[in-house]
């Protein structure tokens, strides 16, 4: 477990016609519905875009995936230089205790994506993983990899 404060970063919030709140999602450069999870997902990419070095044009937010022949949406996915999955993040609203089954939900979009790194956050609490698929374990890590490591390997 990573207990990490991430830091401030500018965002723009504004209320909508129905008196709603949305935020600027610079990803998707669209306003967005912000709910917490969705504070959690913006927050997320910025710290993995300004202080990990993850290129924005590498960065995809709510993929589309289909996994048992349903429908499903990764929060938040990194690709690699060759375009392919490099970490995949599930992020929860604060009041959302990261557990076994939510680690799990991650993992079992992985069987899919292939992502070799798998993150899982509530904007508190984060879990990093490194996958083995070949050896077909996990390895836990202290740190979220910074884009040069995670996609070197």
């Amino acid at each position: 477990m990573q207990v990490l404060d991430l830091p401030p970063f500018d965002y723009k919030i504004r209320q909508n016609l129905a008196n709603i709140p949305e935020i600027w999602d610079e990803l998707r450069r669209k306003y967005v519905v912000l709910t917490p999870e969705e504070w959690v997902r913006q927050h997320m990419a910025q710290y993995l875009m300004t202080h990990l070095g993850y290129p924005r044009g590498l960065l995809s937010l709510e993929r589309g995936h289909r996994y048992n022949q349903r429908q499903k949406r990764t929060d938040l996915v990194a690709l690699g230089p060759d375009g392919r999955p490099l970490l995949l993040v599930e992020c929860k609203r604060p009041s959302v205790a990261i557990t076994a089954a939510v680690a799990q939900q991650v993992a079992t979009y992985n069987q899919t994506m292939r992502a070799p790194y798998l993150l899982v956050t509530n904007g508190l609490v984060h879990y990093c993983w490194r996958v083995d698929f070949e050896q077909g374990v996990n390895e836990r890590l202290a740190d979220i990899p910074t884009y040069a490591a995670a996609a070197a390997g």
